[in-house]
């Protein structure tokens, strides 16, 4: 929590000593190392039976953290990642307050494009067309996310949690989810034959579709060097990738500077077998970006 004295622990429905409570700090920043020794101790009374055993552990920040360097965190990590991998990211978006919190806050903007899923809350409170503006606006900065509208029925939140794109079991239906959405962003811009520029107008979303089979080294290459260049630009990349060689696609998740490794899908999702990708990005040359990749890849 963000103030001195902590209340969100004691206000939840079922506290146990598997609640561990960082106070006085933002974990995006002056409370990345207590974090960490925070998850190790908890894994370390797990693997002693000091605590029941866990299969997932919830960091739930405060309204004002950037979900960057947490990730960074966790991933970073030798101990962490050996023990943990990342599972979903869930950001919460007022749909009563969206409109101010994004002008005041600029961390509701980075919020929303890391997200892996986006829960519009106090739906119940807005009016209908709020609740659609706030959806295309939503879905123009991360069109990678699913959106999902509360308030929640208890199996629905408990979908949310078990939601993971990295888990093996789950990619399948994610990717295929994840396409169909790019496809139908990238269809209603070339309806309006316009870019879209999200709710910053330096926060740019770019999808990319490519016709024929990607040469992964060139590729990867590529890649490598735009974050190498801009990755403090690049807020989020996403793709499912159709490479040469390879008989199912490969995903690709990446935040800033980092890339989670990258996976096979068990099959294509699909008969469309096009590679899609997304980048979502600050104060960054979007139309640039588009042709550095036509020319390192030689897309036409």
């Amino acid at each position: 929590e963000f103030g001195e004295v902590g209340i969100d622990h004691l206000i939840l429905e079922h506290v146990d000593e598997t609640t561990v409570l960082l106070k006085n700090g933002c974990l995006c920043c002056s409370l990345r190392e207590d974090l960490s020794k925070a998850i190790r101790r908890l894994l370390g009374r797990r693997q002693r039976g000091e605590v029941v055993p866990f299969r997932r552990l919830a960091i739930e920040t405060s309204g004002l953290a950037d979900p960057a360097p947490i990730l960074f965190t966790v991933t970073a990590d030798p101990v962490l990642r050996h023990h943990f991998r990342v599972g979903a990211t869930i950001t919460t978006v007022d749909a009563l307050n969206a409109s101010a919190q994004r002008s005041y806050h600029p961390e509701w903007v980075r919020q929303v494009a890391l997200a892996d899923t986006l829960v519009l809350t106090k739906a119940d409170l807005a009016a209908e067309s709020t609740i659609a503006a706030l959806r295309r606006d939503v879905g123009e900065l991360n069109p990678a996310a699913n959106v999902t509208v509360g308030p929640l029925t208890a199996p629905e939140g408990s979908a949310l949690v078990r939601f993971a794109p990295h888990d093996e079991r789950a990619k399948l239906a994610e990717a295929a989810k994840w396409i169909e959405a790019v496809d139908r962003d990238r269809t209603a811009r070339a309806a309006e034959d316009r870019p879209r520029a999200g709710h910053d107008h330096a926060i740019a979303a770019l999808s990319l579709t490519v016709d024929e089979p990607l040469d992964w080294t060139g590729f990867a290459i590529w890649l490598s060097m735009l974050l190498h260049a801009h990755g403090d630009r690049v807020l989020r990349v996403k793709a499912v990738l159709n490479t040469i060689g390879a008989a199912t696609p490969v995903v690709i998740h990446g935040v800033h500077h980092m890339i989670y490794p990258p996976s096979h899908l068990p099959a294509w999702p699909g008969a469309d077998r096009r590679s899609r990708l997304v980048f979502i990005s600050r104060d960054l040359d979007v139309e640039a970006l588009r042709r550095s990749l036509s020319v390192f890849m030689r897309i036409s």
